[in-house]
């Protein structure tokens, strides 16, 4: 086996489907399948069992990929630290970020790549923590609290929240407590700063709706379902959106982090796109602490999406 096919065998146990391998491995599902009798019928043994709803293991896959686990450690940590010798800016930088960042991303990419014109960007949006320890990502964008430990990086702004709903949903309700629903988040984003404030601050009766996305809880509110707690960033862009009055206790603190691996820091293309990024990001900060909204009530003009 060479090091490609224990790659394959690694992905397919830790991703569980031949579909979540060939996205990993940036590869065709048929070639996925294709490889992996390949290596099967040249070992003579079967690595997977083949199921419904995915593969798992046998103990001869077990054994490969615990071995292919250890090479692939030692392997990316080579890569990282050679990287960090890399002294131009130039080759491929991956970022990762959330569904609600990557809008406010795109705005900057353009002068990003004016700027940087030798380093190709690969953008993933996912509301999964990408590993970069096993550069799944070079760079991450990431709404939270708190980072891992593990990077290392810059808190570009404090994240403020805000309750919102649509523009007549308190008047057709009479701004009676008792018939306000709430639009909830699924146990997907249970443990996300908004997740956890809904579950020590609504009761399960008051909630009408739960959705698996923070658009998607923009839409509801939009629509009329209820009430929605959002970051404002997401909230004040929409204008027709309202803020609701303020409820208690919702100062939920959270903060905008822009991390990377502690071997890729140094890194040339690393470090310039870093640093053009937090100079960006560090831009919209009044949006993203929720200060648009006062300084445009103070103007007397409507918060919604900037013009181009």
């Amino acid at each position: 086996m060479n090091w490609d096919d224990l790659r394959l065998v690694l992905a397919i146990a830790r991703e569980g489907t031949l579909s979540g391998a060939a996205r990993h491995l940036r590869v065709t599902h048929s070639t996925v399948f294709r490889r992996l009798g390949t290596i099967e019928e040249g070992l003579g043994v079967r690595l997977f069992e083949r199921f419904r709803d995915g593969y798992s293991a046998t103990v001869a896959g077990e054994t490969v990929a615990a071995l292919a686990a250890r090479f692939a450690d030692d392997f990316v940590a080579l890569e990282r630290r050679l990287s960090g010798q890399d002294l131009r800016p130039s080759g491929t930088v991956r970022i990762t970020t959330t569904d609600t960042i990557s809008a406010m991303l795109m705005r900057h990419v353009p002068a990003l790549r004016a700027a940087h014109p030798e380093i190709l960007l690969e953008i993933t949006v996912s509301n999964a923590m990408a590993n970069l320890t096993r550069r799944e990502a070079d760079v991450a964008i990431r709404p939270t609290p708190e980072p891992p430990e593990t990077l290392v990086g810059r808190r570009v702004a404090n994240i403020a929240h805000a309750v919102y709903c649509s523009p007549n949903y308190l008047s057709d309700h009479d701004g009676d407590p008792a018939d306000l629903k709430w639009i909830g988040l699924d146990d997907t984003l249970a443990t996300t700063v908004i997740g956890r404030w809904m579950r020590e601050n609504i009761r399960d009766a008051q909630i009408g709706l739960r959705v698996d996305s923070l658009p998607a809880l923009k839409d509801a509110a939009l629509a009329g379902v209820g009430l929605a707690l959002l970051p404002c960033y997401l909230g004040d862009e929409e204008s027709r959106l309202h803020r609701a009055p303020p409820v208690s206790g919702t100062d939920v603190k959270s903060a905008l982090w822009l991390l990377t691996h502690s071997d890729l820091k140094r890194t040339a293309r690393i470090r310039a796109v870093m640093d053009f990024l937090v100079i960006a990001l560090a831009s919209e900060r009044a949006l993203l602490e929720g200060r648009r909204h006062k300084e445009a009530a103070a103007r007397g003009r409507t918060v919604g999406p900037r013009k181009a």
